[in-house]
């Protein structure tokens, strides 16, 4: 697998959470001021230069739990709420397709279109000199990491290219890549590289040439419509899952059930050092929430698949509520001697979570 993948993976998967995102602030009539804030606050910490370096660092991919744990975080470091259920070189024209749109939502903040900007130099920086052959390892490894993923989604239905079971449909017609030739020739090369001999094929389909190489400069026609925004045009989003992905989300539920004692334990342990059990938030929550499903039905479907680890609750610990507790307290730690050991390795994931929360 490519170590070299992450990168373009969360900004690509990222540009289209903000597409949806932003079709949903104006679908929900949210003002223009607080839509723009959202995004803002969004954007800023998803481009945080800290956070962008620690991304370019060579690494594996995360897992889809971790990477879907980042995107909550990144979805939640604004104003806004989400509902609990929510949440070769071409590969860097169409994330420049989605770098563009995502500055084109934030161009009254000259700051966060600097910090686009510079990651738009790390991408040039970082894939610029790429062989092909390193490109189509990248490409494998996104292809792995969404194997077996078959959500289907209304617009892609209406618009023909995804199958009722949610498989993709692959077009027999259309532009090719640049530097592609148009296919119905098979040519046979000796050992010594030499052309020895031709075949003609009928293709079935209606391919065209491009009409040129798209532009990786900072500003420039990226020719491609991969990355663009779908929703640009005003229509609803819906999503639905397959029978499949049902499935893979039990049992993906299953391998991700906290352990029910966890909870007992922390309530235990707020209890003596003078604390309460869990409280959740009362009265009217500052900002406002924004519901990324179009039925009810849609968001009970999806809240049945999602992690328990990602409900907000809190553990409320008040040590100063008994003096005396707190002095018998005192008396033991004092008993302990604390020795420095070596730090466990994290898991994948967890340097860029810790980075964020203190965003």
């Amino acid at each position: 697998m490519s170590v070299r993948t992450l990168p373009l993976l969360f900004l690509n998967l990222g540009g289209e959470m903000l597409y949806i995102l932003d079709q949903r602030l104006r679908a929900q009539n949210i003002p223009g001021d607080k839509a723009r804030k959202v995004l803002n606050d969004i954007i800023s910490t998803m481009f945080n230069r800290k956070f962008m370096e620690e991304l370019f660092k060579p690494q594996e991919l995360y897992s889809k739990k971790a990477l879907r744990t980042v995107y909550d975080r990144l979805a939640h470091a604004s104003i806004m709420r989400l509902n609990q259920a929510s949440m070769d070189k071409d590969v860097l024209l169409v994330t420049f397709n989605h770098l563009d749109a995502i500055k084109g939502f934030i161009q009254d903040s000259p700051t966060i279109l600097h910090q686009v900007d510079e990651t738009f130099q790390q991408l040039t920086e970082t894939y610029g000199g790429l062989s092909a052959g390193e490109f189509q390892l990248i490409r494998q490894t996104l292809l792995i990491f969404f194997q077996d993923l078959h959500i289907r989604v209304s617009i892609f239905l209406k618009d023909k290219v995804q199958n009722s079971n949610g498989r993709f449909v692959l077009p027999v017609s259309g532009p090719l890549p640049w530097g592609t030739k148009v296919p119905g020739l098979i040519r046979t090369f000796n050992n010594k590289g030499e052309e020895v001999r031709k075949a003609e094929f009928k293709h079935g389909g209606s391919y065209v040439a491009a009409p040129k190489e798209g532009s990786f400069e900072l500003y420039g026609d990226r020719v491609l419509k991969l990355g663009t925004n779908m929703y640009s045009v005003n229509r609803p989003v819906e999503t639905h899952m397959s029978g499949a992905s049902e499935n893979l989300a039990a049992q993906t539920q299953e391998s991700i059930a906290p352990n029910p004692l966890a909870k007992e334990e922390l309530n235990l342990l707020a209890r003596l050092i003078g604390g309460m059990e869990i409280k959740k938030p009362s009265g009217p929550e500052p900002g406002f929430r924004l519901n990324l499903f179009t039925t009810d039905e849609e968001e009970e479907q999806a809240a049945l698949t999602r992690p328990e680890e990602l409900s907000y609750e809190v553990i409320n610990i008040q040590a100063a509520q008994d003096q005396q507790t707190n002095e018998e307290l005192a008396r033991i730690m004092g008993e302990f001697e604390i020795l420095d050991q070596p730090r466990r390795s994290a898991s994948k994931g967890d340097d860029l979570l810790a980075m964020m929360d203190e965003l």
